[in-house]
């Protein structure tokens, strides 16, 4: 016979997971344990404390506590649950693909500034992920269409369930590239954006070791280290984006903690106009907007 699980409330198996939690090291057990519990009954957060006395079906009382196991072995949250929300929208996410960052919301609300009032505007992303960059741009302008580049298929396949999730699949065109690799020939040859956007690996190597565990030993490592000095990819943004660039389009992408200096000495004068390295939330220098000069 199989073992029994005892019949527990909702209010008594939060603070038993809360304490678990706790003691695995998850700062906002608490909250995390509420989330895991939510996803568990298909509910949101709201309902567990209206319906705090009511009693857990032994199910789903197995499924919330091998959630709660992966929590505390340090999976991160997001990929437990297989979502998140960037820019107002929901995202799949899975260890396939980097966890987007409230911080680069802000890349969003810069792109978008950049595009102004250019109608049907084509815009290009390098290092795709989940999509969730070229899909909430496109789900701010409907008259947009996007290419998202990434050199993972895998990571394609859960940008392109992405874009099809929030209604912008038929403006969304995956390819599996290397940075621009892919347009160099065939019939993107002579494409030309309006925009180009990234949220490229920038950690360098031997910070690496000195990330928190979830991010360190769960997400993709190709999406968070380039290897060396962290800059390589960057370096490839800066020096070939002209190529596929509009006159006076932007390139617009974000960068590690302390990094501002090394990338503004990247930048050639003769090529670029640097408008602007906006800080984040933390005052921590992040999005830099470049305009093509040609």
């Amino acid at each position: 016979m199989s073992e029994r699980l005892p019949i527990l409330t909702i209010a008594e198996v939060l603070k038993g997971a809360a304490r678990l939690l706790r003691g695995a090291g998850v700062a906002e057990a608490r909250r995390e344990a509420g989330s895991l519990l939510a996803h568990t009954l298909g509910r949101d957060r709201a309902y567990l404390f209206t319906h705090d006395d009511e009693a857990l079906a032994p199910e789903k009382l197995s499924l919330f506590r091998s959630l709660v196991e992966r929590r505390a072995s340090g999976e991160p949250l997001q990929y437990v649950t297989g979502r998140q929300e960037f820019y107002g929208l929901d995202f799949e996410v899975t260890p396939d693909v980097l966890i987007p960052r409230p911080e680069t919301e802000l890349l969003i609300e810069t792109a978008l500034a950049s595009l102004g009032g250019h109608a049907s505007p084509l815009v290009c992303d390098v290092g795709t992920g989940s999509g969730c960059i070229p899909v909430a741009l496109l789900h701010e302008r409907v008259d947009a269409r996007a290419l998202a580049l990434d050199i993972s298929p895998a990571a394609l396949r859960v940008a392109s369930r992405n874009a099809g999730r929030h209604g912008v699949a038929s403006r969304f065109t995956p390819l599996v590239s290397d940075c621009f690799d892919v347009l160099r020939a065939g019939v993107w040859k002579e494409t030309r954006f309006r925009l180009i956007v990234s949220n490229p690996p920038y950690i360098a190597e031997r910070e690496i070791e000195s990330l928190q565990r979830e991010v360190r030993d769960h997400e993709p490592r190709v999406a968070l280290t380039p290897g060396g000095d962290g800059l390589r990819v960057i370096r490839r943004l800066v020096s070939e984006a002209p190529d596929f660039l509009e006159a006076r389009g932007h390139l617009i992408f974000e960068i590690g903690f302390n990094q501002h200096e090394q990338v503004a000495a990247l930048i050639d004068p003769r090529v670029w106009t640097l408008l602007e390295i906006q800080p984040d939330l933390q005052g921590i220098p992040r999005i830099v907007t470049l305009r093509h000069k040609e």
